[in-house]
Protein backbone atom coordinates (compact mmCIF):
# COMPACT_ATOMS: atom_id res chain seq x y z
CA UNK A 1 0.00 0.00 0.00
CA UNK A 2 1.14 3.47 -0.76
CA UNK A 3 -0.14 5.24 2.37
CA UNK A 4 -2.88 4.73 4.95
CA UNK A 5 -4.94 7.16 2.87
CA UNK A 6 -5.11 4.53 0.15
CA UNK A 7 -7.76 2.91 2.33
CA UNK A 8 -11.29 4.06 1.54
CA UNK A 9 -13.75 3.32 4.33
CA UNK A 10 -16.35 4.98 6.60
CA UNK A 11 -13.72 7.33 8.08
CA UNK A 12 -11.94 8.17 4.77
CA UNK A 13 -14.58 8.30 2.03
CA UNK A 14 -12.39 9.29 -0.93
CA UNK A 15 -9.09 7.94 -2.28
CA UNK A 16 -6.10 10.28 -2.56
CA UNK A 17 -6.48 10.51 -6.35
CA UNK A 18 -10.26 11.00 -6.13
CA UNK A 19 -11.02 7.93 -8.23
CA UNK A 20 -12.70 5.94 -5.45
CA UNK A 21 -15.67 7.33 -3.53
CA UNK A 22 -17.44 5.53 -0.66
CA UNK A 23 -21.03 6.77 -0.44
CA UNK A 24 -21.30 6.21 3.32
CA UNK A 25 -21.52 3.42 5.87
CA UNK A 26 -24.67 1.46 6.67
CA UNK A 27 -24.37 0.72 10.37
CA UNK A 28 -27.62 -1.24 10.62
CA UNK A 29 -27.75 -3.32 7.42
CA UNK A 30 -31.52 -2.96 7.54
CA UNK A 31 -33.73 -2.65 4.50
CA UNK A 32 -33.63 -4.24 1.10
CA UNK A 33 -31.19 -3.73 -1.74
CA UNK A 34 -27.60 -2.59 -1.49
CA UNK A 35 -26.57 -1.20 1.89
CA UNK A 36 -23.42 0.55 0.72
CA UNK A 37 -22.09 1.84 -2.58
CA UNK A 38 -18.53 2.52 -3.69
CA UNK A 39 -18.06 4.34 -6.99
CA UNK A 40 -14.81 3.95 -8.93
CA UNK A 41 -13.73 5.88 -12.00
CA UNK A 42 -11.14 3.44 -13.36
CA UNK A 43 -9.85 6.03 -15.83
CA UNK A 44 -8.78 8.21 -12.87
CA UNK A 45 -7.03 5.51 -10.81
CA UNK A 46 -3.34 6.37 -10.40
CA UNK A 47 -1.20 4.38 -12.84
CA UNK A 48 0.87 2.88 -10.00
CA UNK A 49 -2.23 1.21 -8.52
CA UNK A 50 -2.40 -2.39 -9.71
CA UNK A 51 -5.31 -3.65 -7.64
CA UNK A 52 -8.28 -2.43 -5.66
CA UNK A 53 -9.32 -4.82 -2.89
CA UNK A 54 -12.88 -4.95 -1.50
CA UNK A 55 -12.94 -5.84 2.18
CA UNK A 56 -15.98 -5.88 4.44
CA UNK A 57 -15.57 -5.90 8.21
CA UNK A 58 -17.89 -5.96 11.19
CA UNK A 59 -17.13 -2.87 13.26
CA UNK A 60 -16.26 -3.73 16.88
CA UNK A 61 -17.11 -7.36 16.16
CA UNK A 62 -15.30 -8.76 19.19
CA UNK A 63 -16.92 -6.38 21.67
CA UNK A 64 -20.35 -6.95 20.10
CA UNK A 65 -19.79 -10.72 19.73
CA UNK A 66 -20.68 -10.64 16.04
CA UNK A 67 -19.35 -12.49 13.00
CA UNK A 68 -20.30 -13.09 9.37
CA UNK A 69 -22.09 -16.30 10.32
CA UNK A 70 -24.83 -14.01 11.62
CA UNK A 71 -25.05 -12.03 8.36
CA UNK A 72 -27.50 -13.07 5.67
CA UNK A 73 -27.53 -12.10 2.00
CA UNK A 74 -24.01 -10.66 1.95
CA UNK A 75 -22.60 -9.98 -1.52
CA UNK A 76 -20.63 -7.64 -3.75
CA UNK A 77 -21.87 -6.48 -7.14
CA UNK A 78 -19.90 -4.67 -9.82
CA UNK A 79 -21.87 -2.44 -12.18
CA UNK A 80 -20.92 -0.57 -15.31
CA UNK A 81 -22.16 2.94 -14.57
CA UNK A 82 -22.52 3.82 -18.26
CA UNK A 83 -24.83 0.89 -19.06
CA UNK A 84 -26.21 0.40 -15.52
CA UNK A 85 -25.77 -3.33 -16.05
CA UNK A 86 -24.08 -5.76 -13.65
CA UNK A 87 -20.65 -7.05 -14.64
CA UNK A 88 -20.08 -9.46 -11.75
CA UNK A 89 -21.62 -10.60 -8.47
CA UNK A 90 -20.07 -12.63 -5.68
CA UNK A 91 -22.14 -13.95 -2.76
CA UNK A 92 -20.56 -14.85 0.56
CA UNK A 93 -20.90 -18.53 1.37
CA UNK A 94 -22.41 -19.63 4.64
CA UNK A 95 -19.20 -21.17 5.99
CA UNK A 96 -17.88 -17.79 7.23
CA UNK A 97 -19.27 -18.47 10.68
CA UNK A 98 -16.36 -17.18 12.76
CA UNK A 99 -14.91 -14.51 10.48
CA UNK A 100 -15.19 -10.80 11.28
CA UNK A 101 -13.56 -9.56 8.06
CA UNK A 102 -13.98 -10.82 4.49
CA UNK A 103 -12.00 -10.01 1.37
CA UNK A 104 -14.86 -10.31 -1.10
CA UNK A 105 -12.88 -9.65 -4.24
CA UNK A 106 -10.57 -7.34 -6.12
CA UNK A 107 -10.20 -5.39 -9.30
CA UNK A 108 -6.76 -5.82 -10.82
CA UNK A 109 -4.93 -4.61 -13.90
CA UNK A 110 -3.86 -7.14 -16.53
CA UNK A 111 -2.60 -6.24 -19.98
CA UNK A 112 -3.82 -2.67 -19.49
CA UNK A 113 -7.39 -3.69 -18.61
CA UNK A 114 -9.23 -3.97 -15.30
CA UNK A 115 -10.61 -7.38 -14.31
CA UNK A 116 -12.56 -8.64 -11.31
CA UNK A 117 -11.60 -11.67 -9.22
CA UNK A 118 -13.83 -13.10 -6.50
CA UNK A 119 -11.79 -14.02 -3.41
CA UNK A 120 -14.00 -14.84 -0.41
CA UNK A 121 -11.18 -15.14 2.12
CA UNK A 122 -12.24 -14.58 5.72
CA UNK A 123 -10.25 -13.53 8.77
CA UNK A 124 -11.07 -13.71 12.45
CA UNK A 125 -8.97 -10.73 13.49
CA UNK A 126 -10.88 -7.99 11.68
CA UNK A 127 -9.59 -5.16 9.54
CA UNK A 128 -6.08 -5.25 11.02
CA UNK A 129 -5.45 -8.56 9.21
CA UNK A 130 -5.85 -6.82 5.87
CA UNK A 131 -3.89 -3.74 6.87
CA UNK A 132 -0.98 -5.97 7.91
CA UNK A 133 -1.22 -8.06 4.74
CA UNK A 134 -1.28 -5.20 2.26
CA UNK A 135 0.94 -2.74 4.11
CA UNK A 136 3.94 -5.02 3.72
Amino acid sequence: MRTPFSYVFYNNLTSADGSVQHEGDSRTGEGSGDDETISIDLSRVDACVQEIVFVVTIHEAEQRKQNFGQVRNSYIRIYDNATEKPIAKYELEEDASAETAIEFGKLYRKDGEWRFQAVGTGYKSGLQSFVDRYAA
